[in-house]
């Protein structure tokens, strides 16, 4: 049987809500929907979908890593986005990322996120070769 580990990025809505920032099973890693809020709860690039786009798949990348995994084990981004006419700066983001890896993407405008200031919710899907 596969073990189960759970990465907390230490946000105070982990326990309260009852989440992980990723979890790992065999050799899939899911990772959470990320915002761009930082350690102090302050958003990262307030009206800019570019810098908050790139500091959440920062903030994913630890996560990742945190896992046992990289950004090239991922095989599936999923970005819920507050304005959808904002999609070249949120994928030119993303392609900063993920040129060379191209993992399937969905990107998908919602009506809002937790907070109004937040513009990008990301969540991956991480694959990796071999299990430990």
């Amino acid at each position: 049987m596969n073990s189960r580990t759970n990465i907390a990025s230490g946000a105070k809505w982990e326990d309260v809500v009852g989440y992980s920032r990723a979890v790992r099973i065999g050799n899939v890693v899911e990772v959470a929907g990320t915002t761009a809020v930082d350690e102090r709860g302050e958003i990262v690039g307030l009206n800019d979908p570019y810098e908050q786009t790139k500091y959440v798949l920062a903030r994913i990348e630890k996560a990742l890593i945190q896992a046992g995994a990289s950004m090239q084990d991922v095989v599936r981004t999923r970005m819920f986005v507050t304005d959808i006419s904002k999609w070249e700066e949120i994928g030119r983001a993303h392609g900063e990322f993920f040129k060379y890896i191209k993992p399937a993407a969905s990107m998908i405008e919602v009506k809002g996120l937790i907070s109004p200031g937040l513009l990008v919710e990301i969540e991956v899907t991480a694959l990796l070769q071999d299990s430990q």
